[in-house]
C-alpha cells in the first residue's frame, strides 16, 4: 500500500514538472515571439522614418520661391503685349512669312499667359491686370524697363499701330526681337533662381524657341 502511495507521488512530480517545463517553453517562445515584433516594428519605424527626408525633399523640388511669382506675374503682361502685336500683323503685314511668325507667336504664348496664371491662382499670388503693362493694380510691381526688359511703350504701340505693308514688317520685326530679347533675359534669370520645376521648364523653352525666332526675323530684315 505504501509502495502503491509512493508510485503515485513520483508520477505527479513527473507531471508537474513536465508541465512547468511546457509552460516555460510557451513563456520563452512568446518572449522571443515579443522581441522579434518589436525587432521588426523597429525596422520598421526606421523604414518610415528614412522615407521621410525622401518625402520632403520631393515636396520641396516641387515647391515656388519669390522668383517664380515674379517671374509669372512680369511675364504674363510681357506675353499679353507680343500676343497684341502679334495681333496687329494679319491686317498689316505686307510679308506672309511676318504673318506666319506673329500666328506661330501668339499660339505659343497665348496657352502660357494661361499657364501662368493658374500657378499665380495656386499660389494665392495676384495676377497681373489687363492694362498696357498690366502691373497697375500690383503695388511695388509698376512697369519700367528693369522690371520687364524689352516692353513696347505705349508711343511705341501707337507706332506699330499706324503701319502698314512694309513699313508695317520692318518695324514689328524689329520690336518683336526687342521684345523677345527681354524675354530671353527674364526667362534666363527664373532659370538660374527660380525653383518650380514647371516655371524652371518654360523658361528653358522660352529662350530655346525666342532664340530661334530672333534668328528668323534678323534673316527677314537681311541681317
Amino acid at each position: 500500500m505504501a509502495s502503491r502511495r509512493s508510485l503515485i507521488r513520483r508520477t505527479a512530480a513527473l507531471t508537474a514538472a513536465a508541465t512547468a517545463t511546457v509552460i516555460l517553453a510557451a513563456c520563452g517562445s512568446s518572449d522571443s515571439s515579443s522581441s522579434s515584433s518589436s525587432g521588426h516594428s523597429g525596422h520598421d519605424m526606421g523604414a518610415m522614418s528614412s522615407a521621410r527626408p525622401s518625402a520632403a525633399a520631393s515636396a520641396a523640388k516641387g515647391g515656388k520661391n519669390a522668383q517664380d511669382v515674379s517671374f509669372a506675374q512680369k511675364m504674363i503682361p510681357h506675353h499679353r503685349q507680343a500676343v497684341s502685336m502679334a495681333g496687329l500683323a494679319p491686317s498689316r503685314a505686307k510679308s506672309q512669312q511676318v504673318k506666319d511668325l506673329a500666328e506661330k507667336i501668339e499660339q505659343a504664348q497665348a496657352p502660357e499667359i494661361n499657364t501662368m496664371s493658374g500657378w499665380l491662382r495656386t499660389w494665392g499670388a495676384k495676377v497681373p491686370g489687363t492694362g498696357m503693362s498690366g502691373m497697375e493694380n500690383m503695388p511695388g510691381m509698376a512697369h519700367s524697363d528693369s522690371s520687364m526688359s524689352g516692353m513696347m511703350s505705349d508711343a511705341d504701340m501707337a507706332e506699330l499701330k499706324g503701319l502698314s505693308g512694309a513699313a508695317f514688317d520692318r518695324a514689328f520685326l524689329q520690336m518683336m526681337i526687342r521684345h523677345h530679347q527681354g524675354a530671353i533675359e527674364m526667362a534666363k534669370a527664373e532659370q538660374a533662381k527660380g525653383a518650380y520645376g514647371p516655371a524652371r521648364t518654360m523658361a528653358k523653352s522660352i529662350v530655346t524657341s525666342q532664340s530661334a525666332e530672333i534668328a528668323e526675323m534678323n534673316a527677314m530684315l537681311g541681317k
